[in-house]
């Protein structure tokens, strides 16, 4: 998808940024794409390149992902394939997960969505088609299982794959062994959560799965990983910079030796070349927003407020660059103290008749009109009460949007998950 509003960028790396000290913070190369279609785009010139180079007497071997991630890939390889620029007939592939149980054409299948999303349009042999069984007998699966590993484990040329917000590959859960192979999984209630919006009543979403494991994903030649969306971003964090930690069964992919990530700007929010480029290398400038960032970020690392920072904070944190192009320490301190005491305002509809140069809202037009939107029914009040109250008593036209009706105050799904666990 293309977001219809982008924030402004707050600070980019220079070009001449070394891949060296990008890696000194991230452990997988990875590759961030201003937007989800770009990074879908990315991914398919991998994908096309990779099928195209295949050299041998068998297929090219590609393992597929399910749920959402994955749909722009899926769309981007439909239409080069429409352009004639790849051909699928000599590639089998290989899903990853599926429910269970769970009927091959039922809506809901995980596989069924990527037959309609992908597969049915393009040049595929259906017997090159590896999908996991949901439908296999109970006193089976285990045996199933077996089979379906024993097809997979080390045959795989490329692995696409999203990851769950709890760092989940596949259904691959939290605690998930490294070694663990395809097999029959009971889901978490959060991930049963997470796929309930796919069925008509909550209670019907499976409470187990069929997934490749960690060591049969990681048997793949080589991985190609996206996560597009601010939600993603502590997960995308955690696997690009953090420690492989069994918590977050991702983190094992730092481990492959040709992996690659691909993520959009959203879900890179939290990385350090983004967060905090100036750690990375000098930025290619420093904006007034990316200096009043570096200052902030310094006041909570040395824990000190603006005006009592040194020279020395500035040196010993990885900002004498900001020194060096931008002016002295005492003057930037004074600087953005002014910038940020301009933004608090008892005027929050702006002051009427009055100079409006150093303020945060324009005196003209007024009265305004005022749109606040609420997600619950008291968090107008809640969270801004008193500048609710302002903007009547200062004359304003103010008017609240409520975005739920207030009836799910009291959560179903505590109760929910209670009896699950029971």
């Amino acid at each position: 998808m293309n977001p219809k509003f982008v924030l402004p960028k707050i600070g980019e790396l220079p070009i001449s940024a070394s891949i060296e000290s990008i890696c000194k913070f991230e452990k997988v190369p990875t590759q961030i794409c201003s937007t989800e279609k770009e990074g879908a785009v990315a991914a398919a010139n991998i994908v096309v390149n990779a099928i195209k180079s295949h050299k041998g007497t068998e297929p090219f071997a590609l393992g597929l992902s399910t749920g959402r991630t994955p749909l722009g890939l899926y769309a981007e390889l439909v239409k080069r394939y429409n352009a004639g620029e790849v051909s699928f007939a000599n590639v089998k592939v290989y899903s990853l997960d599926e429910f269970f149980p769970m009927e091959a054409t039922s809506p809901q299948s995980r596989n069924h969505r990527v037959y309609e999303d992908f597969l049915k349009y393009v040049d595929i042999d259906p017997k090159n088609v590896h999908f996991p069984n949901g439908s296999v007998a109970r006193e089976e699966v285990n045996d199933y299982c077996k089979k379906y590993e024993q097809l997979v484990n080390g045959k795989v040329d490329l692995m696409i794959m999203g990851v769950g917000e709890l760092g989940q590959i596949g259904f691959n859960e939290p605690s998930s062994y490294a070694h663990s192979t395809t097999r029959l999984v009971q889901l978490s209630y959060n991930t049963r959560k997470n796929q309930d919006k796919f069925f008509s009543n909550p209670n019907d979403v499976p409470k187990m799965a069929i997934t490749m494991g960690l060591e049969t994903i990681m048997s793949a030649k080589q991985i190609v990983l996206m996560m597009w969306g601010e939600d993603k971003a502590q997960v995308a964090y955690g696997l690009i910079e953090g420690d492989v930690n069994e918590e977050y069964p991702a983190t094992f992919l730092q481990e492959h030796d040709n992996m690659q990530v691909i993520i959009d700007e959203a879900a890179a929010q939290e990385l350090t070349r983004v967060k905090e480029p100036w750690l990375v290398a000098p930025p290619q400038e420093w904006s007034d927003k990316l200096i009043r960032k570096a200052v902030i970020w310094l006041c909570q690392v040395v824990d000190k407020p603006i005006l009592k920072l040194t020279h020395q904070d500035y040196i010993k944190n990885s900002l004498s660059d900001l020194l060096e192009r931008v002016d002295t320490y005492d003057k930037i301190n004074i600087r953005v103290f002014n910038e940020i005491q301009h933004i608090i305002s008892g005027w929050p509809g702006g002051k009427p008749n009055a100079d409006d140069s150093t303020r945060p809202v324009p005196s003209t037009p007024y009265p305004k009109r005022v749109i606040i939107f609420s997600p619950h029914p008291d968090d107008d009040v809640i969270s801004m009460g008193g500048t609710f109250n302002r903007l009547i008593e200062q004359g304003h036209d103010v008017h609240v949007a409520y975005q739920t009706s207030g009836n799910v105050a009291v959560y179903d799904d505590v109760v929910l998950q209670n009896i699950d666990t029971a």
